[in-house]
């Protein structure tokens, strides 16, 4: 009975952002409440749960998230994320153009937003396109495939963070495992899927126009090292500080490497070097560069918000106990537990659009799998990013997003973009699967 009333509870919180357009941060807490009530948590206690489970879920990632922002802000405001474009451009060159705005894409989009990063390499996609002669979509999907792998899988981006505090993975182990998927899930879905999509036409539209004539200031920009290593810091600090007590077997070594490598302080020794490095070398004063977080931070608020309405959610599971109801009933499932993930994403980003909203959803209400033996926590967290991306359609901003600026049909969109997504989406699971069997 318990799980019905869930069930219900989930269906009126996909009517709340689907049909009556509702924010999904409201959504979550007044879901939180109801599904509350249903299940039989104390009305006395109903306020502090939803307030613990708001307060418990923010606490672990509203530094990162924060201090991932302001590092994007000035990978973009200083210049370096165009350094890093243009440099591996002209690595690659004409022959291998398509490999290069991939290879781009990945790297600019691990410490940007998904929109950020879309709307910063649209202009190179274009640049590329006019320069070689070649079509739009033909080059663009390689780059934004790459930019929704880093989006649905890889820490520092809100959702793989938030999946993490929820199902308390280890981000460094994710952020490798993440990589390693990434790599053959791009080849596929980037560079093979889109020698299929040469005769896409698109139209130069408004959103196209006032791209390419946006002007491009000429200040000085950092060199290619300091935009990378800058930029990247967050990356190569985890991947380090998990790697190196594997390898050096040593307490102080990996003492250090435990402090050094809690996310929130590796996230604000990136952003004090970012700040050094992308701002007062590139002569900013620091009054300039506490404007650009500031503007940074107000746009990140709202996804905070709604992770911190889906910890709400989650905390109410836990304390009516239909989390233990549903791990009783999942154990007796013929199914293994990472595909069960991904279905249970991918039906609710389809039905929300939003992969963000999809994958909080999918992990609370899956928290309880953690229990069953042999699970890997890190993987899970990837079966569930995966799941998060499949099927981008109409109720997805980012389908639009690409519509527009392509000036494509809704029938080309969907051909290209939404079936983009959709094998980034299957491909994640299935190579999750055989890194599975490999590290198991």
């Amino acid at each position: 009975m318990n799980i019905l009333i869930l069930s219900l509870c989930i269906v009126v919180l996909v009517l709340q952002i689907v049909r009556f357009k509702i924010n999904p941060f409201i959504a979550f807490i007044t879901t939180s409440l109801l599904a509350g009530l249903t299940l039989g948590v104390p009305v006395d206690k109903l306020a502090g749960t939803i307030q613990k489970g708001f307060g418990d879920m923010l606490g672990s990632i509203t530094l990162i998230i924060i201090f991932g922002t302001c590092i994007g802000k000035l990978t973009v405001s200083s210049g370096a994320a165009s350094v890093i474009a243009d440099t591996v451009m002209k690595w690659t060159g004409e022959k291998y153009v398509r490999l290069g705005l991939m290879i781009t894409g990945f790297i600019v989009g691990i410490p940007l937003f998904y929109s950020v990063g879309f709307i910063l390499l649209v202009p190179l996609i274009f640049s590329v396109a006019y320069q070689f002669k070649l079509p739009k979509v033909y080059i663009a999907i390689p780059m934004l495939a790459s930019l929704s792998v880093a989006h649905g899988f890889l820490p520092p981006h809100p959702s793989p963070m938030a999946l993490n505090s929820m199902l308390h993975a280890d981000v460094g182990l994710v952020l490798i495992y993440g990589i390693i998927i990434a790599i053959p899930t791009l080849f596929i879905a980037g560079l093979l899927f889109s020698n299929t999509l040469k005769n896409i036409k698109t139209t130069e539209t408004s959103a196209f126009n006032s791209t390419m004539n946006a002007s491009v200031p000429h200040a000085e920009k950092p060199s290619f090292w300091i935009s990378i290593t800058s930029s990247l810091f967050p990356v190569f600090g985890l991947s380090i500080t998990t790697l190196l007590p594997l390898i050096w077997k040593n307490e102080y070594v990996s003492l250090v490497c435990k402090t050094i490598g809690e996310p929130s302080i590796i996230m604000l020794l990136s952003l004090v070097i970012c700040t050094y490095t992308l701002g007062i070398r590139m002569g900013k004063d620091m009054k300039t560069i506490m404007s650009e977080f500031t503007e940074a931070i107000k746009d990140v608020i709202l996804i905070i918000l709604i992770i911190g309405g889906a910890g709400s959610l989650k905390e109410i599971m836990m304390v009516s106990g239909v989390s233990q109801t549903i791990v009783d009933n999942l154990s007796q499932i013929n199914i293994h537990p990472y595909l069960l993930a991904w279905l249970m994403a991918a039906l609710i980003r389809i039905c929300v659009g939003s992969a963000t909203a999809a994958g909080l959803m999918t992990a609370g209400v899956l928290l309880p799998l953690l229990q069953l033996d042999a699970l890997d926590a890190n993987l899970l967290v990837l079966a569930i990013g995966a799941g998060s991306l499949m099927c981008s359609h109409v109720n997805d901003p980012g389908f639009w997003l690409f519509k527009e600026y392509f000036g494509t049909s809704m029938k080309d969109t969907v051909r290209s973009w939404t079936v983009m997504e959709s094998l980034v989406s299957v491909l994640g699971i299935v190579f999750i699967f055989i890194l599975n069997t490999i590290i198991h």
